[in-house]
C-alpha cells in the first residue's frame, strides 16, 4: 500500500508543477515550453511505472528488509 501511496504522490506532485508552471507562463504572458514541461513530466513517467509494478516492487522491498 506505500508503494502505491508514493506513485500516486508522484503523480499528484507533477500534476501540481505543471499546472503551476502554466500558470506563471500565462499570467507572464509567455509561451509554454516543451523542454521545461517535459522535465517536469519525469515524476509522473516514474509514477506510473512504480503504479504498475507496485505488487512486484512491493516484494522487492519487503525481502530486502528481511535479510
Amino acid at each position: 500500500m506505500l508503494v502505491r501511496i508514493v506513485a500516486v504522490a508522484l503523480i499528484g506532485w507533477t500534476v501540481v508543477e505543471l499546472a503551476l508552471y502554466w500558470a506563471v507562463c500565462r499570467h507572464n504572458n509567455v509561451p509554454v515550453n516543451t523542454l521545461p514541461c517535459v522535465v517536469k513530466s519525469l515524476p509522473l513517467l516514474a509514477g506510473l511505472v512504480v503504479l504498475v509494478k507496485a505488487r512486484a516492487l512491493a516484494e522487492w522491498i519487503s525481502n530486502k528488509l528481511d535479510e
